[in-house]
């Protein structure tokens, strides 16, 4: 996926909620283009789903940068490899080089196992959007990820709703007086409660809630990721 780079003459740290709408009008069309990119994935196959998958375990306290250069270097791999194939292909190239293939691994033949790696009917097959994330966050056949993550997951495949809490979203939300202090959101509970006030953000600056969550981001990093 091609990185979107953003003119840094139009960042600000930190930003009024004038010049953060102001900035969005200037980046709200590759925002956009970026949230169609996400739709597209869950039209493709399960495959490429999953993949999107493993693109998340490997981008825990990393980088979607080094997550993205990992994927390229397994994708030939990715459903039949061994850990030690997995291994080998990122050594010298990622930090967590030798736990994260384990993680790949195991959660490939958690899903294979129990539901034939079928991901479209694994993620049709639940009755509302927090079963379903809880499903990736909790389960322990899927290894590696919490709420940021599975929620970065679901997003990455077009399923809108979910904010992704990471560093950059929480300091912008201290910045905007809209939490007291910038802490990990390791639990469920905080999770959501973080959650819920970007919720609240958004429909208060008029901002569709999906696209300031890539709103944020990039403001902070000056790229359009995914």
């Amino acid at each position: 996926m091609e990185t979107i780079k953003i003119d840094e003459k139009l960042l600000s740290s930190p930003m009024t909620v004038r010049e953060l709408l102001s900035y969005y009008s200037c980046v709200k069309g590759k925002i956009k283009g970026r949230i169609k990119e996400f739709e597209a994935v869950y039209k493709q196959n399960d495959r490429k789903i999953f993949e999107e998958l493993c693109f998340c375990i490997f981008t825990a306290n990393a980088s979607a940068k080094m997550g993205y250069n990992c994927i390229e270097r397994i994708r030939p791999i990715l459903l039949d490899g061994s850990v030690k194939k997995l291994q080998e292909a990122i050594k010298g190239h990622y930090r967590f080089w030798k736990i994260r293939p384990a993680y790949i691994v195991h959660t490939r033949e958690f899903l294979r196992e129990n539901y034939g790696l079928k991901m479209k009917k694994l993620i049709e097959s639940f009755e509302s959007r927090e079963v379903l994330r809880d499903f990736f966050a909790k389960s322990k056949g899927i290894k590696g990820i919490g709420y940021k993550e599975a929620s970065h997951f679901l997003r990455n495949i077009g399923i809108k709703g979910y904010g992704i809490m990471d560093k950059h979203i929480l300091r912008c939300l201290f910045e905007f007086g809209i939490i007291k202090e910038v802490e990990p959101v390791n639990t469920k509970e905080k999770y959501i409660a973080a959650e819920e006030k970007l919720k609240v953000f958004a429909k208060k600056i008029k901002v569709d809630f999906d696209e300031l969550d890539l709103l944020l981001w990039s403001s902070k990093t000056g790229e359009i990721l995914k």
